[in-house]
């Protein structure tokens, strides 16, 4: 019988994940629940949990392990969860509050009761992630049934060629990216969600990674297809690279998404057996929009808009993305703002080439303007720093400056101030002058929610990272000359 669940020591047949979802269904229509909260690790009963949830109507909010209390409580309060479907020392959290054990895919969790709270959402909620904003407070963002079903159908459809049987699920369960196009898309085609703990996967919390243990697991389960973050990729190629090892051979697509990933990590992941393909979304959108594929990919782009996305261009140069929109956005105090008109704003800005693949540029309202009038985008520069193999993150700064500065993180604790150098001067030829990287520091703190200089989701907390290193003593990086100065 096909296989819809394998988490290394068990697999449910499609059949036996029906049943499952039915029994939990049940369970949960008598609690009277009309928001439910997951926090938990990736696990069948996470599988079983979302989909017995919109069979009956309660509003699921996934919640990633690796949020804070305060996060987690900002979370709770704004979308008005009454339950918490988790495991029994996560359930802790809230002695006061009732509980009731229950086994769910074999996997003995507790629902938690929360007291009564009210809050608003569009009509036809059927879900609510939370994305972390550059403030660190998460963002409820509101979607339909109708428009999760929409990406996962339209990834289905783009994908058919490949002939995805067996997809690993190498991110939280309840980011959003691995949530419909790592469960929802491959369930949907009938193919195999191999469900390992995070920790089998060599994930801990929302930054770091160990390679080794990943590549074990990829050798180990054989997957056709994998959901990663850039980093993610980075990190698993140096150490391929290192090691002197490959990707094995059956490894059809490796869909990175999440930041820039940039042409020099991909081809290096090519090198390595990675098929590596870039692809684009956001939670507005339901996640994915764009995604480059074997047989049609542009390196340095996102890829052609997917069958249920439409994609477009605002005057100023602004994606704007249409098809499969959210509901609107949840406030601090539970109430609701709803989403206006067909086409979505994304702040991000691009371009669409002769051939209909999209290349983004950065951030509109991230857009740096030196005292030579020149506008950067820092994150065009910093995804030139991060596919040198040295540099793991980099944050740029110069907005009101003559030239651009960055700190850096290396790689490793041991890369030298020189090799770091190297890759500084590597990216500035890559790079007209105006965006080029004229000086650098170190990091003084890990690139992390913890310390303040990273959100949980990885991406960069500008304003704490400039206020750690604003004062630091640059290293001038190496000019880089050209044949024609711009001023």
């Amino acid at each position: 019988m096909d296989v819809a669940l394998d988490d290394g020591q068990r697999r449910w047949t499609f059949a036996q994940l029906d049943a499952e979802t039915h029994t939990l269904a049940e369970r949960l229509m008598t609690q009277g629940i009309r928001v439910m909260a997951t926090l938990m690790d990736n696990t069948p009963a996470w599988v079983v949990a979302d989909r017995a949830a919109a069979g009956v109507g309660i509003v699921h909010v996934p919640l990633p392990p690796f949020f804070t209390p305060e996060q987690i409580a900002h979370a709770l309060g704004a979308a008005g969860v009454d339950t918490v479907l988790t495991t029994a020392p996560v359930a802790a959290l809230w002695p006061a509050a009732g509980g009731s054990p229950l086994v769910v895919a074999g996997q003995a969790l507790v629902l938690v009761r929360l007291p009564a709270r009210t809050a608003s959402m569009p009509a036809g909620t059927a879900k609510i992630t939370f994305t972390s904003g550059t403030t660190g407070a998460p963002k409820g963002v509101c979607l339909s049934a109708t428009a999760m079903e929409s990406v996962a159908a339209g990834l289905v459809a783009a994908l058919e060629p490949l002939d995805i049987r067996r997809h690993l699920c190498a991110l939280p369960f309840s980011v959003l990216l691995e949530n419909i196009a790592g469960l929802m898309a491959p369930l949907m085609r009938g193919a195999t969600c191999v469900t390992l703990p995070l920790a089998e996967l060599g994930l801990a919390g929302s930054s770091s990674f160990d390679a080794a243990r990943f590549h074990q697991a990829v050798v180990l389960h054989r997957p056709d297809s994998i959901i990663l973050l850039p980093q993610m990729l980075r990190i698993w190629t140096a150490y391929l690279m290192q090691t002197g090892q490959r990707a094995p051979d059956g490894l059809k697509l490796v869909a990175v998404g999440g930041a820039a990933v940039g042409a020099r990590l991909l081809q290096a992941a090519h090198a390595m057996g990675i098929p590596a393909f870039e692809g684009y979304g956001l939670s507005e959108g339901a996640s994915v929009q764009a995604l480059n594929l074997p047989g049609a990919a542009v390196s340095g782009s996102a890829g052609r808009p997917l069958p249920h996305a439409q994609i477009r261009i605002a005057g100023d140069g602004e994606i704007e993305v249409a098809g499969s929109l959210f509901l609107g956005y949840l406030g601090p105090t539970g109430d609701t703002t709803a989403r206006q008109g067909a086409w979505w704003p994304t702040g991000d800005l691009g371009r669409i080439d002769a051939e209909g693949f999209l290349h983004i540029s950065g951030r509109k309202k991230h857009v740096l303007i030196t005292t030579f009038g020149r506008n950067v985008s820092p994150e065009w520069v910093e995804t030139a720093l991060g596919s040198e193999p040295a540099v793991a993150h980099a944050v740029v700064f110069g907005d009101g400056e003559p030239a651009l500065w960055a700190v850096l993180w290396p790689t490793r604790a041991d890369v030298a101030d020189a090799v770091l150098q190297a890759a500084v001067d590597a990216a500035n030829t890559t790079l007209p002058d105006y965006a080029r990287v004229h000086r650098w520091v170190r990091a003084q703190a890990d690139f992390t929610l913890a310390s303040g200089c990273a959100t949980a989701n990885g991406r960069p907390q500008r304003a704490a990272v400039l206020r750690l290193h604003g004062g630091s003593a640059a290293m001038p990086a190496a000019p880089v000359f050209s044949p024609l100065m711009h001023v």
